[in-house]
């Protein structure tokens, strides 16, 4: 969808279920860096299997056809009486659907402060509640958040199990963040990261 709805200088807010989409802009000098772990995954097909079987079998017990459809709210009054690993799956749909929502406003206002307290939680929901991540995610997530301290955010992107963090963070750090993450993480990892600095621009168009 991006790649074919991007406006340079914007991200993309996309409702999956109305194919919906909301241009947002991005903050002035703000730099999108991508950076894979390199680390081979493993299980990946079982587990999002028994990630979505999770989700399902949460979306049933309030009688709705998805979990965007429950309010933290009615979530938050019989979450004790649920399977706790799917209670746990469950917080994290409804808690990153609402990160989503305010991400969007955050980048609306140039506010990467808000942005970086959004993108620790979402990582570390990821990592405690869906239980996606594994140690070398969290380690370049580390990395990257140490020299950003609260000037932009980190989190992993995509499946988990492996593959990429994003970091939005400015434009002037980019170059200490790729320095600091290439004298550290193979040292940590014995793995070689791949490092990538990405702006916002112009989709392909609709068809």
């Amino acid at each position: 969808m991006i790649s074919a709805l991007g406006k340079k200088h914007h991200a993309l807010l996309l409702d999956c279920r109305t194919l919906d989409t909301r241009a947002v802009p991005m903050p002035e000098n703000a730099a999108v860096v991508i950076i894979n772990s390199n680390f081979k995954r493993t299980l990946v097909g079982s587990e999002y299997n028994t990630r979505r079987e999770q989700c399902d079998t949460g979306a049933r017990l309030f009688n709705q056809p998805a979990l965007r459809d429950v309010t933290l709210a009615r979530f938050s009054t019989v979450s004790a009486d649920i399977d706790p690993v799917v209670a746990r799956r469950v917080r994290h749909i409804l808690t990153e659907n609402q990160r989503t929502l305010d991400a969007a406003e955050a980048l609306i206002r140039g506010d990467l402060v808000t942005m970086g307290r959004l993108m620790a939680d979402s990582h570390a929901s990821m990592r405690d509640d869906f239980e996606i991540t594994v140690p070398q995610i969290d380690t370049l997530v580390d990395i990257v958040k140490s020299v950003i301290g609260d000037e932009g955010g980190v989190r992993m992107t995509g499946g988990g199990f492996g593959g990429c963090v994003v970091a939005l963070i400015p434009g002037h750090k980019v170059e200490e963040v790729r320095n600091v993450v290439a004298g550290q993480y193979e040292a940590r990892t014995g793995i070689k990261e791949t490092f990538y600095v990405c702006h916002a621009s112009e989709g392909a168009g609709e068809c």
